[in-house]
């Protein structure tokens, strides 16, 4: 049986552009504060270094520090904590998100859908098959900024999953379209949806400014984090979503698709 209170905790921050020493750093110093408070913590998108393309200039040949740091965070905190970096897998280099749990097991995802508009797709290789990370009965499905855009890919056949997580740098110009689709991807999946956005200016001059939030199963705004640093914490029931999919249950009439190399087959 799920927990029925699941304590989610978003960690919005501002980020030291290609310097992952300083960012583990101050976010080891964020969670500390964390410890025994949250099940579920979330960091943003690329949160060892900001959202860069230029990878080879700040990371060693292989990059198993993030992999490391993110498993004891686990550990000493007590909650699944996930989060996206920019890794060095022998050479290719990954936008890879990392859920790690307290008792030392991993997950891992590669972003699928990677930014054409800022060359990502020239630097980073993409990743094909999306997680499922189970933490004490909940469901949780971790994707990775850009995916928002993409539903077919999120998409909750079968109610798969209870919590759909996007971390972020989604810059402040495009705003409107992070508040839109967060709450589309709520409503048509029938399930909690958390995005974690950075706060602050990365060296390309792009501006960003938080707007993370939890939105329910029906697109209600549960918690939404202004422009500052913030790490907050929102209770979900799993009682209350079970029982608005038993009321309301969209899903059994959900087209039933697969999703192979971008080609969706019917």
């Amino acid at each position: 049986m799920p927990q029925e209170t699941l304590r989610l905790c978003l960690v919005q921050t501002a980020l030291h552009w290609q310097n992952q020493s300083a960012n583990l750093a101050m976010l080891e110093e964020t969670l500390s504060a964390l410890v025994g408070k949250a099940d579920v913590i979330v960091l943003p998108e690329m949160f060892n270094s900001g959202f860069s393309m230029t990878p080879k200039a700040f990371l060693p040949t292989h990059n198993t520090d993030v992999a490391r740091w993110i498993a004891n965070q686990s550990k000493v905190t007590g909650a699944l904590v996930i989060g996206s970096a920019s890794v060095n897998d022998h050479g290719t280099f990954r936008n890879r998100l990392y859920a790690a749990k307290p008792d030392g097991t991993m997950q891992h995802y590669d972003k699928r859908h990677l930014f054409s508009m800022a060359g990502e797709d020239k630097v980073y290789t993409p990743g094909q098959d999306k997680i499922i990370v189970q933490h004490l009965g909940w469901h949780i499905c971790p994707l990775v900024c850009y995916d928002l855009r993409f539903p077919a890919f999120s998409r909750n056949l079968n109610n798969s999953y209870d919590l759909l997580i996007y971390v972020a740098n989604w810059p402040q110009q495009r705003n409107l379209a992070w508040e839109a689709l967060l709450k589309a991807r709520a409503i048509e999946n029938l399930s909690y949806v958390a995005g974690v956005n950075i706060v602050g200016e990365d060296s390309n001059g792009n501006q960003y400014v938080g707007n993370s939030q939890v939105l329910s199963y029906v697109g209600e705004t549960m918690l939404h984090l202004a422009d500052e640093a913030a790490a907050d914490v929102q209770l979900l029931s799993h009682q209350a979503l079970s029982s608005f999919r038993q009321s309301f249950p969209a899903h059994l009439d959900a087209d039933c698709f697969t999703i192979h190399h971008n080609t969706t087959i019917n």
